[in-house]
């Protein structure tokens, strides 16, 4: 079906072939004329199928040209996600200057957003934590909103924001649109479809795979240790024109990106503690090629929409399955060939990602990294071709003179050439390092095998009850601190004046330095390992204790008196 077959406005019908929009995908065909209708809509589809079209030109096409208030607000879970949705909202609108669509999200300026609200948009398309702040100062009021859409509604559980998008759907009328889309569908998210939805319309996608058919998928066994020399080889030896390369942790894609500029790849790296401004500016530098190398999170990727990719690293293994289709589907779209290579330190991580073959419903196939000497075979042939292609072209005057001069020193031509030659093959092959494969077992297929379970520990956090804290509240804080997936993280047990989480042993250490002298809901907090008692209960109750023996102690004096 076309989008001109809809009924919609001249001046949307006039973006959407601007746009070179004709045909629509099939999400967009079965949500554009539910949610036109006014029905209340569940769609289920995987990232990169159009829905952003699917509720993004209902909410243009149904806001009034004398609407003078905030009809649409549309929560996403990340800022990339809320930007590129209101970018492209604008360009629906583009014909349709009553539309005004304002984006809100953390990391951008709150002064700047405030104006835009109240110079009076339509469409609020923001994150669930910076949604709450507009409410909280009243510069975004939703008293007469009719449509609230909740995009990766899945993403949004999973980072911890459960209870932000239930205290915003408070704030807004019981006689409203409500339009939800998901990858997949929890319990929770079924939860939230009953509770707040009034009879859905549920529209499910057919998906063809899992996983992109075009995409070849390798993994390396490699020596604890030795993960950042194994990545140099792998650019270095396969030389991808685009990449992506994703971590688990902000520091680790700071590190990782800095040993890749010091080997000499045009790297950047992209994470949640960068401004916008920054992240924007790295954006376009690998867009347009100024960088081939982005080394990235799973959060902060999300929803980055890039063409051309040619290779996707793993280089620490994702923590989600659905991670893992996400990070690999952004080599061979369009019907291009992409690769993925996936880095693997020891046993459990090997059955961990026989657990994500099985998944996924591919084939992992195990390769040997390149040896060393055969690096520089490649490296040498380049230069030979290079001599080669030089040798063809006129020789400059100048280029004589120098010959004649270096002649009487003494040098000879065979001299000459070999300290040139040398010079450049130093140059290509000085860093390049040796790492060996480490051999377990043969390739992994998606027949069997049972996922080994990560080792844990506690975190103690100073704060507490008292102190008004919910588990959303340390969750959200933890993902933001981190750069980590929310289900990275287990039981969260909330006492009268601490709180324990369950955190993977593995990243002990670097979630307390990164939490650490933090905030949470505005109290500063000190995190601690638990040592199986309350690390902060000792100096909370000696004060308590204090307090109540001075007051007695004023009690007994009054009674004297």
């Amino acid at each position: 079906m076309q989008f001109k077959e809809l009924q919609l406005s001249q001046e949307l019908i006039k973006a959407v072939n601007v746009m070179n929009f004709t045909d629509m995908t099939e999400i967009q065909e079965k949500s554009i004329p539910a949610i036109l209708e006014g029905s209340d809509v569940i769609g289920r589809s995987n990232t990169g199928t159009g829905k952003t079209a699917a509720f993004g030109i209902p909410a243009v096409e149904m806001t009034d040209k004398d609407t003078d208030y905030v009809r649409t607000l549309i929560l996403c879970p990340t800022r990339e996600l809320a930007l590129q949705a209101s970018e492209e909202i604008k360009k629906f609108s583009k014909y349709m200057p009553w539309v005004k669509t304002s984006a809100v999200f953390g990391g951008a300026s709150m002064e700047k957003q405030i104006f835009e609200l109240k110079r009076g948009a339509n469409i609020v398309v923001g994150t669930p934590g910076r949604v709450m702040d507009h409410i909280k100062r009243r510069t975004l009021k939703l008293q007469n909103l009719k449509m609230i859409i909740l995009d990766e509604a899945d993403e949004m559980l999973n980072m911890g924001f459960r209870e932000d998008i239930e205290k915003i759907l408070t704030f807004i009328p019981e006689e409203r649109q409500t339009i939800l889309f998901s990858a997949t569908m929890p319990p929770e998210i079924l939860a939230i479809t009953n509770q707040y939805q009034n009879d859905p319309v549920m529209i499910k996608t057919i998906s063809k795979s899992r996983t992109v058919d075009s995409i070849e998928q390798f993994y390396y066994s490699v020596p604890s240790g030795q993960k950042f020399d194994a990545l140099h080889l792998l650019l270095d030896y396969y030389a991808p024109k685009s990449s992506m390369i994703f971590c688990n942790t902000k520091k680790m894609v700071d590190d990782l990106t800095q040993f890749l500029v010091s080997a000499g790849f045009r790297a950047d790296g992209l994470h949640g503690d960068m401004k916008q401004n920054q992240r924007t500016a790295v954006m376009n530098k690998f867009k347009t090629g100024k960088t081939s190398i982005l080394v990235a999170t799973d959060v902060a990727a999300r929803g980055i929409d890039v063409s051309g990719v040619d290779s996707v690293f793993n280089f620490d293994l994702p923590q989600d399955n659905e991670y893992y289709i996400h990070r690999i589907g952004r080599t061979g779209r369009a019907g291009k060939s992409g690769k993925a290579y996936t880095l693997v330190c020891g046993k459990k991580q090997i059955y961990n990602l026989k657990s994500i073959a099985k998944y996924t419903k591919s084939e992992i196939s195990e390769s040997e990294l390149p040896l060393r000497k055969d690096l520089i075979n490649a490296k040498l042939g380049k230069i030979s071709d290079k001599v080669k292609l030089a040798s063809t072209s006129d020789i400059l005057p100048e280029t004589d003179d120098l010959m004649n001069i270096l002649s009487e020193s003494g040098l000879t031509a065979e001299d000459i050439a070999k300290a040139l030659i040398n010079k450049r093959v130093i140059k290509e092959i000085k860093n390049i390092p040796d790492v060996k494969t480490v051999r377990y077992r043969n390739d992994i297929k998606n027949s069997g095998g049972k996922r080994t379970d990560v080792k844990v520990s506690k975190v103690d956090i100073n704060v507490g009850r008292l102190h008004k804290i919910a588990p959303n509240f340390i969750l959200g804080a933890l993902v933001d601190a981190t750069g980590m997936s929310g289900k990275s993280f287990g039981k969260i047990d909330i006492h009268d004046r601490h709180t324990t989480v369950e955190v993977p042993d593995s990243e002990l250490d670097y979630i307390i330095k990164s939490l650490n002298h933090g905030k949470i809901n505005g109290n500063k907090i000190t995190i601690r390992k638990y040592e199986g008692k309350n690390n902060f209960r000792n100096k909370n109750t000696d004060n308590y204790r204090k307090r109540r023996s001075n007051k007695d102690n004023r009690k007994n004096s009054y009674k004297k008196k």
